[in-house]
């Protein structure tokens, strides 16, 4: 059955979308908080982005952990997802993005690669993207762009994926970005909900004061 895409004014096959949710890291810059665990107005970053993916019809996710596993892992245990642990999770995050690519079920036509700590977006973020990668003329791999800052989460489509996955070097999509501009195709957008992290304390106190929402770190 084709889903009615308004931008693009027709039908498009429904793709088989999965996603990789990356919330493995050390958090280093934040003093070795988790910070998936972050709570916005009450509710855990990682709970808004599975929430999200869910929203956007997205098939399969595969959350990656590592540091704070079992605080993670019990966080999204109502959730059905995939569980994958990167037991080298201290090398980076390449090799957790290689995890959770191998963990996904079979075939996809389109794989997100999301990071845990964005906290605003949403389903609507997810389905422009998933449309941007519709409607897209080439590439293998689908990244937002606002005012000439790259964006998460990006979109592989499978050649990528098994590029990633049978590469011998510990390849992920940074370095694939970097090393293979010609598979990129650049979504052009002013959506600044693509470039909002969290990557210090400065970070997170800079959102509460904009929005005056209530952000707490865990314990």
């Amino acid at each position: 059955m084709g889903c009615l895409l308004k931008q693009g004014g027709g039908l498009y096959p429904r793709l088989r979308v999965g996603a990789v949710l990356l919330a493995a890291g050390q958090g280093s810059r934040m003093g070795g908080v988790a910070k998936s665990l972050i709570r916005l107005q009450g509710v855990p970053l990682i709970n808004r982005q599975l929430i999200a993916l869910s929203g956007a019809g997205v098939d399969q996710v595969v959350v990656v952990t590592g540091h704070a596993r079992d605080a993670v892992e019990a966080e999204v245990q109502s959730f059905p997802v995939t569980l994958a642990y990167n037991p080298d999770y201290r090398m980076g995050q390449q090799g957790s993005v290689r995890v959770g690519l191998a963990a996904l079920d079979g075939n996809f036509d389109a794989v997100f690669v999301m990071l845990a700590d964005q906290p605003l977006i949403g389903a609507a973020d997810l389905t422009e993207l998933i449309a941007a990668f519709k409607q897209r003329p080439g590439g293998n791999v689908l990244v937002p762009v606002v005012d000439g800052r790259r964006g998460n989460p990006i979109l592989l489509d499978a050649a990528a994926r098994a590029e990633i996955l049978a590469s011998d070097t510990n390849l992920g999509c940074h370095h694939l970005i970097e090393r293979r501009p010609e598979l990129v195709h650049v979504h052009a957008t002013r959506n600044t909900r693509f470039v909002s992290d969290l990557d210090t304390l400065d970070d997170v106190q800079q959102l509460a004061t904009r929005t005056g929402w209530k952000l707490e770190l865990p314990a």
